[in-house]
């Protein structure tokens, strides 16, 4: 790795960038050196996502110096920062999944014959020599669609390597990818930086930082307040500059065994009897108690998700029950499983929240009946709404900013507030983490056992140990769409869970 205290790849001096007098950076230095992997850590909304965007060409208005190979630089737009060498992998993939994998690696940059028709053979000879450049080995003819995330997420990287890019900021890029998967990311990001690449990680995910990155920056409310070398440091020392001291039971979920204490004298509120669905899931039977929180664990593809689904009428399974209550139900649309007091938090922002309409709408839509029957109230929305942001930690605490305008981590609190104004008798949160830092995550932490002390019966669905390891009174694995393993009244590691899965 270069040295950083000679004049590196990337240098940034200064840099100071507001949103509506709202300081989201504030005087942040950062230095990325030739041939590294450089981590990128923080809560949501300290100024991570701001400061790639910047590097990227996203947001031109800003205070501060960027130099690029030791000379000055104001990028005008993402097509200039793509110009200059600099790519990024976001978390939610750019990719075409009806097109085949060679025509995803070319996007937007075919090769033409004379006649202005796309040359195929071209095509796919030229994404398969950058592929095999990359170690890739995929079928260049298979649809995009029907890979494995993770190899979906290797196709990305080609894809924006092979733009030219020099600089490849990834985004998240471990969130939904099993081991295996993840060590195969690892040993191309390593490869990549051999061939004198220079990476920025952005991860929530503290094992994942350690094992790849040559250096980490943390990030605190917009300031820059650590860097160091990797291999000086453990999880410890990351997580003390990230939130600082008083969040022991989340620290617990990252460096400890937890003690998993059920609940076997409370009613089943809600009981499952061999559900099956074809593809996703296989003879589930399972039962979530009042007062408790039961967490589902499993790699991508296990089932959990489509089972989560299920139980709020997304899907509908080919056979078995359901019970509320010790009654049979219907669940046969979401609606009806509203009706029943069920609650759904999905695992995609976008299926609940309207990012162009402010926090205060979003967190009461659900409630308008209850607010007003013949016309809205708006003063009674911003007070509800006002008193969910303050409970929830969301910032900026302001329920007339846009939600769009927030980080992903507090919009995912966004969502969670939704059905907080009215409670159900089952909340189901699917990946109610995904995303997030380790503070928002210990927000997400309080308000689930807050809201189990409450009677309410809460299914957590997770292909994150941590967020299972730090929410589940009771944990079942679930490994190719049957449950393989339950945990209750002992103490569980995230390695256990894995060796499970």
């Amino acid at each position: 790795m270069s040295d950083p205290t000679q004049p590196g790849l990337l240098a940034l001096s200064g840099i100071t960038k507001a949103f509506g007098g709202v300081t989201a950076l504030g005087g942040v230095d950062f230095f990325l050196a030739a041939g590294e992997i450089h981590g990128l850590v923080g809560e949501n909304g300290a100024g991570k996502s701001t400061l790639m965007k910047i590097i990227a060409g996203v947001h031109t208005d800003y205070q501060g110096e960027m130099r690029l190979d030791g000379r000055p630089v104001r990028l005008a737009s993402p097509r200039d920062a793509r110009t200059r060498g600099i790519g990024m992998v976001h978390q939610e993939l750019s990719i075409v999944p009806d097109l085949s994998v060679a025509e995803n690696v070319h996007l937007g940059v075919q090769p033409l014959q004379r006649l202005g028709l796309i040359d195929w053979r071209a095509m796919r000879r030229s994404a398969a020599a950058h592929l095999a450049n990359l170690g890739i080995d995929v079928d260049l003819r298979a649809r995009m669609g029907d890979l494995s995330l993770g190899l979906q997420q290797l196709v990305e990287v080609a894809r924006v390597l092979f733009s030219g890019a020099r600089i490849i900021i990834l985004d998240e890029p471990t969130s939904a990818l099993a081991p295996p998967e993840i060590e195969r990311l690892f040993g191309l990001l390593r490869r990549l930086r051999e061939s004198g690449k220079s990476l920025i990680f952005i991860s929530h995910f503290l094992d994942d930082v350690l094992s790849v990155c040559d250096r980490l920056t943390v990030f605190r409310n917009g300031h820059a307040v650590a860097t160091e070398t990797c291999a000086r440091i453990d999880k410890r020392w990351i997580i003390d500059r990230m939130i600082g001291t008083g969040h022991q039971e989340l620290e617990e979920s990252y460096l400890a065994d937890i003690p998993l204490r059920s609940r076997p004298g409370a009613k089943d509120v809600l009981r499952v009897d061999n559900l099956s669905r074809t593809g996703a899931y296989r003879d589930v039977s399972m039962s979530v108690r009042a007062g408790e929180v039961l967490g589902i664990y499993g790699f991508l593809g296990s089932g959990q998700l489509e089972l989560a689904r299920t139980l709020f009428g997304v899907l509908r399974a080919d056979r078995g029950s359901i019970a509320l209550d010790g009654r049979v139900a219907r669940l046969s649309s979401t609606s009806r499983a509203r009706r029943a007091g069920i609650a759904f938090l999905p695992e995609s922002r976008k299926m609940m929240l309207f990012g162009t309409e402010p926090v205060f709408k979003n967190v009461t839509i659900a409630i308008l009946g209850r607010i007003g029957r013949l016309w809205l109230r708006p003063a009674s929305e911003r007070w509800i709404a006002d008193g969910h942001v303050k409970h929830l930690h969301i910032r900026p605490p302001d329920v007339a900013r846009l939600l769009g305008t927030l980080s992903g981590g507090n919009q995912q609190k966004v969502a969670l507030a939704k059905w907080l104004t009215h409670l159900p008798r089952v909340l189901i949160l699917s990946e109610p983490t995904r995303g997030m830092d380790v503070g928002a995550k210990d927000d997400v932490v309080r308000i689930v056992r807050n809201l189990r002390d409450q009677g309410i019966a809460i299914l957590v669905v997770s292909t994150e140990p941590e967020t299972v390891l730090s929410l589940a009174d009771r944990i079942l694995v679930m490994k190719k769409g049957r449950v393989v393993r339950e945990f209750a009244d002992e103490p569980v590691s995230k390695d256990r869970l894995l060796e499970a899965a």
